[in-house]
């Protein structure tokens, strides 16, 4: 090789290795730098200098360290050329890499509304805990559920709701302490480790702080918001050893909680697991009585209390059981709700009561209203209403149709009266407030509702007759309702007492209860009407009966 080439390869080696995107810098036998490319003198002197040195202690291991803005990757090699020895040592900014690294460990640990950890971080850190923990090793779990968070959503906007989310989960981390931890699992849920648990009362008595924290009011977009949220407790080892068990108890706790008075604080107890075990027996009996169409219809009139006249009958939920029993809504409609499985179970109703149609006409007439009973969070849920009128209004019976819905339903950011209620009017349906007197009534939104009925709640009506308050406040109820074009109807009217009094001191013609007729299956009905062939008579001696013949009421 002649010199001149040596020369060029030596300068072709030199520029390559300046061109090289990976930072490349030589040290001979005594630690000085010889080399360094343009890529090693971008990072900075720390780079050539410092960063090598570590990689040099390490020459086996690649050392990650940040340099300013850039974070790199060093290691070194051994070279050894013509009996003397160097040190290469290569940089790689990873900057970026680490970036997206950080973004990745953020979306599967970290919750992106509120910055706290999330359910997958929150498990592993309770199991890790669990794995270490000693024998005398104690500590708390606390599931947190906010109340009527989705009324606040409805009502503010979910930007308020979200902004709510945040100060919660701020309100609730300034009562910690540092070994404490706090993530959010879900919507309107939180989860709390509460570690080092020395006391019992103590923890208990921090949580009923956080508790009270929680219903201070929270001022969000000029508006001050109260919420409240039910929280349940499980201790470890006490009451389980695994995450799941511990989880599991302490939802028991949080769900007593929401079945009482909300906005408490309850620490598990065994009896919540036996109920949990039988809530979970009746969600599995739920799901599969809607898959075999176990539901049925009850029926009970409106009756004109002067003419005796059916003017309309309600249709009432019942659940023919696997024994073939017949079950109130009581028993298991909050449930539905709850589960999301109330929707189907209308439709169903629905479909039940059209298909009886035929009957009803027989029975009460053809020219009674026929009621249907509305969920307050089925009305303002705009897709199912949409859906729902129009398979009421495919029946071609959509006019016969009374839509009965709770006060609550009303008072839900508007989002009923502009969005459902039109859809319910262009099918030719109506509208009736049912229980009203007990929710969110009030006689000023009163005005501003848009309904054809209203029916008075029978905490009301019940022994009319004998409260004086009651029936000033009745009287208030009806005026206001009469005047604003509504139809009023009592509901459980139950004693010829109260009969006589809203006959003799109130306007209201229409009545519905256990005086005229308990609810019944139509074929019950149509036995029932079979039995009472006689005259008009028969209607007073059959008062101890389960219902008054509808035909007799319509004849009287």
């Amino acid at each position: 090789m002649t010199a001149s080439t040596a020369r060029y390869r030596q300068s072709l080696l030199e520029a390559a290795i300046q061109a090289l995107p990976v930072g490349v810098v030589v040290h001979d036998e005594q630690g000085q730098c010889i080399l360094a490319n343009a890529a090693a003198r971008a990072l900075g002197p720390r780079a050539v200098d410092e960063l090598s040195d570590s990689a040099l202690a390490s020459p086996a291991a690649a050392i990650v360290e940040a340099i300013g803005e850039h974070v790199v990757e060093a290691q070194a090699h051994p070279v050894v050329t013509e009996g003397a020895t160097y040190t290469l040592t290569t940089l790689t900014e990873v900057t970026h890499h680490h970036a997206m690294q950080r973004e990745l460990i953020a979306r599967a640990f970290i919750d992106a509304l509120t910055g706290l950890p999330n359910r997958t971080m929150f498990e592993q850190s309770i199991e890790e805990l669990i794995v270490e923990a000693g024998p005398g090793d104690r500590f708390a779990l606390a599931f947190i559920d906010l109340d009527n968070f989705k009324h606040i959503n409805d009502y503010y906007s979910h930007a308020a709701g979200d902004a709510l989310l945040r100060k919660v989960a701020d309100r609730i981390r300034g009562a910690l302490r540092p070994s404490d931890m706090l993530a959010r699992i879900g919507g309107d849920e939180f989860v709390l480790l509460l570690n080092p648990v020395t006391d019992r009362d103590a923890i208990l008595a921090a949580v009923l702080d956080i508790s009270e924290r929680l219903k201070q009011p929270f001022f969000i977009d000029d508006h001050e918001i109260f919420a409240s949220a039910s929280i349940g407790l499980s201790l470890f080892p006490e009451h389980g050893t695994t995450y799941e068990v511990l989880r599991r108890q302490a939802d028991n706790a949080m769900y007593r909680v929401k079945g009482g008075v909300k906005g408490g604080v309850s620490v598990f107890e065994e009896t919540m697991s036996h109920a949990a075990t039988a809530r979970m027996a009746v969600e599995q009996r739920l799901r599969l009585a809607i898959r075999d169409r176990c539901f049925c219809c009850a029926f009970q009139p409106k009756v004109d209390m002067r003419t005796h006249a059916v003017v309309g009958v309600e249709v009432l939920l019942r659940w023919r059981d696997e024994l073939g029993m017949i079950q109130a809504p009581g028993d298991f409609i909050e449930l539905a709700i709850e589960l999301g499985l109330i929707n189907e179970i209308t439709l169903q109703v629905l479909s039940e009561t059209v298909r009886t149609m035929p009957d009803i006409d027989e029975v009460f007439g053809p020219e009674v209203t026929v009621s249907l009973n509305i969920a307050a969070k089925q009305a303002c849920d705009v897709p199912f209403m949409s859906a729902f009128c129009d398979a009421l209004g495919a029946t071609g019976l959509a006019g016969r149709f009374v839509l009965e819905l709770t006060e609550e339903a009303f008072f839900t950011k508007g989002r009923f009266q502009r969005e459902v209620l039109p859809r319910i009017r262009a099918i030719g349906a109506r509208v009736s407030i049912d229980d009203f007197g007990v929710g969110y009534s009030s006689l000023a939104a009163l005005a501003e509702i848009t309904a054809d009925e209203l029916k008075i709640d029978r905490s009301f009506i019940t022994d009319i007759d004998k409260r004086p308050r009651s029936q000033i406040v009745l009287k208030a109820i009806e005026s206001l309702g009469l005047a604003l074009g509504m139809s009023v109807v009592a509901e459980g009217v139950e004693t010829f007492e109260e009969v006589a009094y809203l006959l003799g001191a109130t306007q209201i013609r229409c009545a519905q209860g256990f005086y005229y007729a308990k609810p019944l299956l139509i074929e019950q009905i149509l036995k029932a009407d079979q039995r009472v062939s006689a005259p008009r008579a028969a209607v007073a001696q059959s008062r101890g009966s389960d219902f008054r013949s509808p035909s007799l009421l319509r004849r009287a």
